[in-house]
């Protein structure tokens, strides 16, 4: 399967009968999957099937999807508001007999608010229900784009993503194989170190002398920590391999790989496996940052 990023962008746009519509879809970073959908008043309708569809073809991310509805080509229809007129012509009448005016003219009383009323053509049951089915259909199209797209930058990630793990992977190595982790290396500096501390004349316990040599010497060595950074670089490549819905897991993943740099250049104790450690933390934090885009 192929791997797929949580950004995205797609539109779609079409028209049947007096309808035409326009469909916009973005998607960004998030933690789930989060929609919001924008509709036009009285098009709710439409959205229990797209929240359907954006939950089968997504496991994550923020998705905004506007819907624009516009009718054209509707005749617009004059209509005299009988109830409102009633009452106004009703009132022109009480209000003549008590005060001396002249009466009001046609155009003043049409032109009066809520007398006359402007409204399109009656919609047809028949042609709503097509463009209802037309704009959910058209939302399907514009979901599919916005599925490929990810799949397009998640295609991208996958290869920015493998070359973070080899570079990961090549200083453990490094790390493996430094000078500076053998017994004969450690030897060394421990044996400079007791002989810097006999040089101050103060008397020490031979047999405490050596159990602090022999803890200085445990806690100097990263062999859990480098066995644990190789498991993990293996476990990424899997995940990598396999594709699919597995950014939470190389999230995972890349918390650990921290951890255990961290660790890796906490213990380390001399410059050169330092140097190795520091360039793992930034490579390992470059990895984890791109894995934030991932579905």
């Amino acid at each position: 399967m192929l791997l797929a990023s949580m950004t995205g962008f797609a539109r779609a746009q079409g028209s049947t009968g007096s309808y035409g519509w326009a469909w916009e879809l973005k998607s960004v970073n998030a933690k789930g999957l989060d929609l919001r959908l924008r509709l036009p008043q009285g098009w709710d309708v439409v959205e229990i099937p797209a929240r359907a569809a954006i939950s089968r073809s997504l496991a994550r991310g923020a998705v905004s999807a506007t819907l624009t509805v516009d009718r054209s080509g509707a005749q617009p229809v004059v209509k005299v508001n009988e109830d409102v007129l009633a009452a106004l012509v009703d009132t022109i009448r009480k209000v003549a007999k008590r005060v001396d005016a002249s009466p009001p003219g046609l155009d003043g009383i049409l032109g009066l608010r809520g007398v006359i009323e402007i409204v399109d053509t009656e919609e047809s049951p028949d042609e709503r229900r097509k463009a209802e089915g037309a704009i959910i259909k058209s939302f399907e199209q514009a979901l599919a784009e916005l599925a490929a797209m990810r799949q397009g930058e998640g295609n991208a990630l996958a290869r920015v993503l493998n070359e973070h793990v080899t570079k990961i992977a090549k200083l453990t190595a490094a790390a493996e194989a430094c000078p500076a982790r053998t017994p004969e290396a450690i030897r060394a500096r421990l044996t400079e170190q007791v002989k810097a501390l006999a040089a101050t004349g103060e008397k020490f316990d031979p047999d405490r002398l050596h159990q602090e040599a022999v803890l200085l010497a445990a806690k100097a060595d990263i062999r859990e920590e480098l066995d644990r950074l190789s498991a993990h670089v293996e476990a990424v490549r899997k995940l990598l391999a396999d594709g699919g819905q597995v950014g939470r897991k190389l999230d995972f993943l890349a918390q650990e790989l921290h951890r255990e740099s961290n660790t890796l250049c906490a213990k380390a104790n001399d410059i050169s496996l330092v140097s190795i450690g520091l360039d793992l933390k930034a490579a390992v934090e470059q990895f984890r940052e791109q894995v934030q885009n991932l579905e």
